[in-house]
């Protein structure tokens, strides 16, 4: 029973659409990269999508349960926030969702971030 448990947990992902003052996307890359790099616990992968020529992106980050993305959302997290909020042109729109179809990487593969690190 508890196999069959396990299968109906789904993954949460927090989503962030949000557009940069002009030129300040590359700093708000490496602000994001860095926050990213302190997730533990749950944290199952970040993606940080850009429009081509742009300063809007996508923040994608997917977490193991709902319990683990709110864990995260402490000291470190809020420096973080406050690091990058004086980047964006307007505030961000942001959601929780929940994964409920997932076509990703391979167990084992790493992310760029990972890899940096």
């Amino acid at each position: 029973m508890s196999e069959f448990q396990d299968f109906l947990k789904h993954k949460a992902a927090y989503v962030a659409l949000g557009e940069f003052k002009p030129g300040t996307f590359a700093e708000a890359r490496q602000l994001f990269e860095k926050a990213v790099s302190t997730y533990t616990e749950g944290f199952k992968g970040a993606y940080l999508l850009q429009a081509p020529g742009a300063d809007r992106g996508i923040a994608v980050i997917l977490w193991d349960n709902v319990d683990d993305m709110s864990a995260h959302n402490n000291a470190v997290y809020e420096a973080a926030l406050s690091k990058i909020s004086h980047l964006f042109a307007k505030p961000p729109e942001t959601g929780f969702y929940e994964v409920c179809s997932e076509i990703g990487l391979p167990d084992g593969a790493t992310t760029a971030v990972e890899a940096d690190s």
